[in-house]
């Protein structure tokens, strides 16, 4: 006769992600997850082949929270005010959970690389903007100008990296701003 199961797939994904929040991506081990979840690491296995799959796990269902933040955003009659209420809900993010936030963006090994259809999904919000403000024939670049500067500003407010003064968030909006005026079609 089988076992019971005594911890499900999205329990074991939640723990992951509580720890990697709690403690980092350093931290986030299966033996880890298995203590979380209050099971033995051999248990995991049947649910999660390694800790690489895990990682992938845990960055998939970040995805998806992004994913659903930006998709909450309602499109305005200005698209470039669609744009910053984007990189709002983008930043918020980044701060509700910043290791989560790394993890989309880290440089992990290919097998706990998310999905690449979950990566277009969460980014779909900004194409569909950027093509607006930029033409279809420039709507990924823009895409890619967008993400490559929020991304580079939120890493650098999460690591405290802003040492000259002044206001940070009157920065972002400032710099939101600029990117909004800055694509034509």
């Amino acid at each position: 006769m089988p076992t019971p199961d005594r911890t499900s797939l999205d329990a074991i994904v939640a723990a992951a992600r509580d720890i990697l929040e709690a403690q980092g991506l350093d931290r986030l081990t299966m033996q880890a997850v298995a203590e979380r979840v209050g099971v033995r690491a051999p248990s995991l296995y049947k649910r999660v082949r390694n800790r690489d799959a895990l990682v992938r796990l845990v960055t998939e269902a970040t995805l998806a929270d992004l994913e659903r933040a930006l998709q909450a955003v309602p499109p305005a009659a200005d698209p470039r005010d669609t744009l910053a209420e984007l990189l709002r809900a983008f930043r918020a993010f980044a701060h509700a959970r910043p290791a989560a936030y790394r993890l989309v963006f880290a440089d992990t090994p290919r097998p706990a690389r998310p999905d690449v259809a979950l990566l277009a999904r969460a980014a779909a919000p900004v194409l569909q903007v950027t093509e607006v403000l930029a033409g279809p024939e420039h709507a990924l670049e823009a895409a890619r100008t967008v993400t490559a500067w929020a991304h580079g500003f939120i890493s650098m407010e999460l690591a405290d990296a802003f040492n000259l003064g002044g206001d940070v968030d009157s920065s972002y909006v400032y710099g939101m701003a600029c990117l909004g005026g800055a694509f034509t079609p």
